[in-house]
């Protein structure tokens, strides 16, 4: 598994940036893979999608 904002391994124990943790930034990097994902934000939201392992909304993600 890899740091959604990093790509670096999460036995690293890189720092998490607050704007994140908020919810406000979306994931630049696969959590499975750690590729580059491409990102697109809109007024209401972001989508995120790996090549290989599909796509990703910030609506899926709501807690």
């Amino acid at each position: 598994m890899y740091n959604e904002f990093t790509g670096k391994p999460l036995a690293e124990g890189a720092p998490v940036f607050a704007a994140a943790l908020l919810g406000l930034e979306p994931p630049r990097y696969c959590a499975y893979c750690a590729r580059r994902m491409i990102v697109q934000v809109s007024p209401d939201g972001w989508t995120a999608r790996c090549s290989r392992h599909g796509e990703l909304d910030s609506k899926s993600r709501e807690r």
